[in-house]
């Protein structure tokens, strides 16, 4: 049941950030739907991809685009004038519903073949799983698995996810500096 309720609770908060006006309000759902999602993860046992979701997802991004949001303006702004120039809204609205559904339509047939969620006979538990239960405290003299396989068998993995974001950052501090006449 509580598995229905954070899904709905994904749902509407997408579907809100969908017709905000006011750029900050969707900015806030939008943190609150990687909040939400970082829960999901975390009832999925997948800890690391949840620590991922709320520090990258709920956490920086959402920063990063309340700093976006100071140097523009907060409410969405229609031109009117323009539109009359470029393809109309309804072909560009039918385009990108296309695009979506193409893509979505991708996704699933990738699912097809996966194994079921759990399956003792999936490829991950017959020859990773084991020798991660196995030799992980031999290995990285840790007794917590997942720290062991964070840290030890992945720490250049998140390396390099710390700096993506950390250059993400720095582009982001680049492009909304104040330039000063001199």
């Amino acid at each position: 049941m509580i598995d229905v309720m954070l899904l709905l609770i994904i749902v509407v908060c997408a579907i809100f950030a969908l017709f905000m006006k006011d750029l900050l309000s969707a900015t806030i759902i939008l943190g609150i739907y990687s909040f939400i999602m970082a829960t999901i993860f975390t009832r999925l046992n997948a800890v690391d991809v949840a620590f991922t979701e709320a520090s990258v997802g709920a956490g920086i991004t959402s920063v990063l685009m309340i700093a976006a949001l100071s140097r523009t303006k907060r409410y969405e702004y229609h031109y009117t004038k323009l539109q009359r120039r470029k393809p109309s809204a309804l072909f560009l609205k039918v385009i990108s519903l296309l695009l979506v559904i193409i893509t979505g339509a991708v996704l699933v047939y990738g699912t097809i073949d996966m194994p079921e969620f759990g399956d003792p006979e999936a490829p991950a538990n017959k020859h990773v799983s084991p020798r991660y239960i196995a030799e992980s405290e031999h290995e990285t003299s840790e007794k917590n698995i997942v720290t062991a396989v964070l840290a030890g068998y992945r720490g250049y993995d998140t390396l390099g996810e710390t700096t993506v974001i950390f250059t993400a950052g720095i582009c982001v501090i680049l492009l909304l500096r104040r330039r000063i006449n001199t």
